[in-house]
């Protein structure tokens, strides 16, 4: 776990125009941002490694293809909130919306590498791996402590938010290849990660530049996803 330095402020959360883009941007911008959960039980926090990009109606993936519905009104909703959902009867997923107002879009947060809060992050997650505890989008929520209590908060002045401090990735190289657990969409390489980080859920090579990632329609596919 990446050690948050001794009394280190974590910056102040990054402005609505940040979400204001196209989610493939933001799916890449927000690698290597620290995201923060100010929780009741105490602040957690992790550098997001892995996102993937979700429009609305011209993506056949997303949450949002078939129009507005109680569960995804915050995509629908000014950018710069918290769009999360519950999923097989036992996942929370959270996603950043993004785009303009009323043109839904959003990006799910897929892993973290955890950076503070580590001790409650492994009593949320019931394992001491750090790099097992917010990989894959069910665990990030689970880490964080995020419910369906979280969906529209505003990620601009709340208690979730993203920090506008630098990017850290340590020397990882962005990648990008195709979403993951879904059935439609597939030819979208809208998935975006920290090549080779022991973080990333999903294949973690990557091609010598940015693109489709190595090997990435050769593993099973987790049964998650679909803002």
């Amino acid at each position: 776990m990446r050690k948050a330095a001794s009394g280190a402020a974590p910056g102040r959360p990054l402005p609505r125009a940040f979400y204001a883009r196209d989610p493939v941007v933001v799916a890449r911008a927000v690698l290597g941002r620290l995201l923060v959960h100010d929780s009741p039980q105490g602040r957690v926090s992790g550098l997001i490694v892995e996102a993937e990009a979700y429009r609305g109606a011209d993506d056949p993936a997303s949450h949002a293809y078939r129009g507005r519905t109680a569960r995804n009104a915050a995509m629908f909703g000014e950018p710069g909130h918290a769009y999360v959902y519950f999923t097989y009867g036992m996942h929370h997923c959270l996603n950043l919306v993004t785009g303009p107002a009323g043109k839904a879009s959003a990006v799910l947060v897929r892993a973290l590498e955890p950076v503070e809060g580590g001790e409650l992050m492994r009593e949320r997650r019931g394992t001491s791996a750090t790099a097992r505890l917010a990989r894959g989008p069910g665990n990030v929520a689970r880490a964080l402590g995020i419910t369906r209590a979280q969906d529209g908060l505003d990620l601009v002045g709340g208690a979730l938010w993203l920090s506008d401090l630098p990017p850290r990735r340590g020397g990882h190289r962005i990648a990008r290849g195709p979403r993951i657990g879904i059935r439609v969409g597939l030819d979208r390489d809208w998935r975006c990660f920290l090549e080779g980080h022991p973080c990333v859920s999903g294949p973690a090579g990557g091609t010598p530049r940015e693109g489709r990632a190595r090997g990435a329609g050769r593993f099973p596919a987790p049964r998650l996803t679909r803002p």
